[in-house]
C-alpha cells in the first residue's frame, strides 16, 4: 500500500459495547491490510503522536453508533475526514442489531472481512481542495405571512412537493429541507444521514430529521449516488433551523440523471409561488376565511 494518501483509522472509542467493539476489529483488519490505526484515547491526551501519519494519509472514521464519537473526535481537533462509516449502519444493512456487551456475536464476525474490504473501496466524501461547487453565495427571496416570514433561494436550487430541495451545481447535489420545513418542525434534535455510497432514485429518503415536535424523512428530489454527508450538521442539526439552504444541507450527491429528474421539480420562482399558495390554503383549512 501507498505510504502517499496511505489510509489513517481512526475507530470508536466505545469498546464497553459490541458497535465500538467491530469498530476497533474491523480497524484492526485495516491494519493487516496496511492501513495506519489511531488509537482515539492516546490521540486524546498526545494528538502529535500521529501528526505525521495524518499528514501523509487518508482519514477513515469507523464510528460505532449514531452519537459519532470518532467523527466528533476528529472535527474537535480539525481532522480532514476522507471516509467514514458507522457500524449500526452496517449491522442494519443485514437486519442485525448491536448488543450491549463488548463481545463479538459470531454471525458478525463472520461480516467482518468483507466490511474490511467495503471500507477500503469507500469513496472520499469530501471535496478535493480547490473544487469550487457550492460557493456560490446565495440570495433570497422572502414573503410574510400572518406572523411567519417564508425565505427562499433565488437560483440555482430545485424543490419537490415535500419542500425538498437540491442545489444543483454541474454534476453534483445537495440535498436539504427548505425554510418552510424547519419552521413548520420547530426546534430539529437530530439529523440520522444515509450511508456514504447509497443510491438514491428521486423520492427516496435521502436522511431524516426529528424535532420536538414531529419526525420527517429528507424526501430526494433527484436520483444519484451519496458522496458525502454534512458531518457538522450529524453533531449539530440544528444547523437546519438557522441556515437550511447553506449550512443546514443534508447530502451531497453524484447525479445520475438529473434532465429527467428536472421535469418534475419546482425551480426558485415555481416553488415560491407554489409556498405562498401553499401557506394560504394551510391557514384557511386551520382558521377558516378566504
Amino acid at each position: 500500500m501507498a505510504e502517499k494518501n496511505k489510509p489513517v483509522v481512526l475507530p470508536c472509542n466505545g469498546i464497553d459495547k459490541e458497535a465500538g467493539a467491530i469498530s476497533r476489529e474491523l480497524a484492526l483488519l485495516l491494519l493487516e491490510k496496511g492501513a495506519d490505526v489511531i488509537c482515539p484515547v492516546l490521540y486524546q491526551s498526545n494528538p502529535k503522536r500521529y501528526q505525521k501519519k495524518l499528514e501523509s494519509g487518508k482519514l477513515l472514521v469507523i464510528d460505532g453508533c449514531k452519537t459519532g464519537c470518532a467523527s466528533k473526535l476528529a472535527r474537535e481537533h480539525g481532522l480532514k475526514i476522507a471516509k467514514k462509516a458507522t457500524v449500526n449502519e452496517l449491522l442494519k444493512e443485514e437486519n442485525l442489531k448491536s448488543g450491549k456487551s463488548p463481545v463479538i456475536g459470531t454471525e458478525k464476525l463472520g461480516l467482518l472481512p468483507a466490511w474490511a474490504e467495503r471500507l477500503e473501496e469507500l469513496e472520499d466524501i469530501v471535496a478535493e481542495e480547490g473544487g469550487t461547487h457550492f460557493k456560490t453565495p446565495v440570495s433570497f427571496r422572502q414573503f410574510a405571512f400572518d406572523k411567519f416570514i417564508f425565505k427562499v433561494p433565488e437560483a440555482g436550487y430545485f424543490f419537490n412537493e415535500n419542500d425538498c430541495w437540491a442545489r444543483v451545481e454541474g454534476d453534483r447535489a445537495r440535498l436539504g429541507v427548505s425554510d418552510y420545513v424547519q419552521q413548520s418542525a420547530s426546534d430539529i434534535i437530530f439529523f440520522e444521514p444515509p450511508e456514504v455510497g447509497k443510491e438514491l432514485n428521486m423520492f427516496d429518503e435521502a436522511g431524516s430529521i426529528e424535532s420536538t415536535k414531529t419526525a420527517l424523512d429528507i424526501i430526494s428530489p433527484v436520483s444519484g449516488t451519496v458522496t458525502a454527508v454534512n458531518q457538522e450538521l450529524v453533531e449539530a442539526p440544528e444547523l437546519i433551523n438557522s441556515d437550511p439552504y447553506v449550512a443546514g444541507w443534508a447530502v451531497e450527491v453524484a447525479l445520475s440523471d438529473f434532465e429527467s429528474d428536472r421535469e418534475l421539480l419546482m425551480d426558485c420562482a415555481g416553488y415560491f409561488d407554489y409556498l405562498n399558495e401553499k401557506v394560504k390554503k394551510e391557514y384557511r383549512k386551520r382558521y377558516g376565511g378566504k
